[in-house]
């Protein structure tokens, strides 16, 4: 019975983030495994921390576990896939003067970064 039970978890735990996966491509009209790329070739985890990135653990930007979940992203913006990538793609156009530099990210990229930040659930 419990290793049934648990077999089951572990079903319902993949077909959710395998939804969530999906979703948040469909959504940001990006790909989550593209923006995994992104985020290390970028070093977003100098940073932030970002689940499921291995060593992604700055404290210097805020942490991003959640990010879907959010209202607001960068102080002032409502937290939608279009406004997550135009800040990711050109932070300081969106916030000027704040902390987060212009990385060079292009607006494909940061659908992909978008859409592996909110494949996170």
């Amino acid at each position: 019975m419990i290793v049934v039970a648990a077999a089951s978890g572990a079903i319902l735990y993949l077909q959710t983030r395998h939804a969530a996966r999906t979703q948040a491509d469909a959504m940001t009209a990006g790909s989550w495994r593209r923006g995994e790329l992104a985020i290390a070739r970028y070093q977003c985890g100098s940073c932030h921390i970002i689940p499921g990135i291995s060593g992604a653990t700055g404290a210097v930007g805020p942490d991003l576990t959640g990010v879907g979940t959010r209202a607001i992203i960068a102080g002032d913006q409502s937290n939608d896939p279009v406004a997550l990538a135009r800040f990711i793609a050109h932070p300081q156009r969106v916030r000027p003067g704040g902390a987060m530099p212009e990385m060079g990210v292009s607006d494909g990229e940061a659908r992909d970064i978008a859409a592996y930040l909110y494949a996170q659930e």
